[in-house]
């Protein structure tokens, strides 16, 4: 009893999931389906849907499969849409999923929204998801406000959030509570954070009313991580994670010296001397900056 062709074509398309409907579209019989069933060659998930095959589900399979359980207009929403738009790292238990009506199934969190509008929806992978913009909003009634900054600066680094989007979904959505949590992201100027390392250098520079520089621009033919451009500083933030091979050693050598001899300063600073000598640190930096600006109006 091999598996319809058809079928076989549409779960590969789908990571392995069909609805009921869609086994009945590609030419199965209720009775087909039940016999299946018994056989091996499908696997009820949830109530009228199937992994085809087996039931070793990826991720994907699995969000698939939840929201074709909820229904019409059921999206994959909050830390499963973060995770499908790769703005939050991994996936975790239940699915989440927005829907209206109500739904009671195994590994699925199911959140009713009466504002969430067509426009609000997206289709990525095979799987219908809300957009970034309402990603975040959902994320920020669940996220810490380090959690969620990095949420947002992942969005724009990944080119998948535009702050006029954000800022249009936020002014159509009052009442929501992390509507003023997002705002300010929504006014922001300047390149987006890659990590939380230079998540913490932003508010290093805060805290101490250092200059405000550019992050992540090019300089000298290198993509840098901070850059005071009046003074001709560059700040770049040692972590072990990127920095702790000997190829690495060797090219930000070479990175140092191409922006020496551009005239810019390079200043290395390392995660522990920035969150555990915070103050030692911004003195230094200070004076650096000081120097520069002297050398540079001289």
């Amino acid at each position: 009893m091999p598996i319809n062709a058809e079928v076989a074509r549409r779960a590969g398309r789908q990571h392995g999931v069909l609805s009921r409907a869609q086994l009945l579209d590609a030419g199965l019989s209720s009775r087909a389906i039940r016999s299946h069933t018994r056989a091996g060659l499908l696997h009820r998930v949830h109530r009228c849907v199937y992994a085809v095959g087996h039931d070793g589900l990826s991720d994907r399979g699995r969000a698939l499969a939840a929201v074709l359980a909820c229904g019409d207009g059921a999206a994959l929403s909050h830390r499963s849409a973060a995770a499908l738009w790769r703005i939050v790292p991994g996936w975790i238990s239940p699915i989440d999923v927005t829907a209206a009506g109500n739904h009671h199934l195994h590994g699925v969190a199911l959140h009713k929204s009466r504002t969430l509008l067509a426009t609000d929806t997206t289709v990525r992978h095979g799987i219908a998801v809300t957009r970034p913009a309402r990603t975040l909003l959902d994320l920020a009634d669940l996220l810490d406000d380090v959690a969620l900054e990095r949420a947002v600066n992942e969005a724009q680094v990944l080119r998948c959030l535009r702050r006029a989007e954000l800022a249009a979904l936020l002014a159509r959505s009052p009442g929501r509570r992390g509507v003023e949590r997002l705002r300010p992201f929504a006014g922001q100027t300047g390149a987006p954070t890659r990590s939380v390392f230079e998540d913490t250098f932003v508010h290093f520079v805060e805290r101490y009313d250092l200059p405000t520089p550019e992050l992540n621009t090019r300089v000298a033919g290198h993509l840098v991580d901070v850059l005071f451009r009046r003074e001709r500083v560059v700040v770049e933030l040692d972590g072990l994670q990127f920095h702790d091979t000997d190829r690495a050693f060797e090219t930000d050598r070479e990175r140092d010296a191409d922006l020496l001899a551009d005239g810019h300063c390079v200043v290395r600073i390392t995660w522990t001397r920035l969150t555990q000598r915070a103050e030692r640190e911004a003195w230094r930096l200070r004076r650096v900056l000081a120097a520069r600006s002297a050398e540079q109006s001289g």
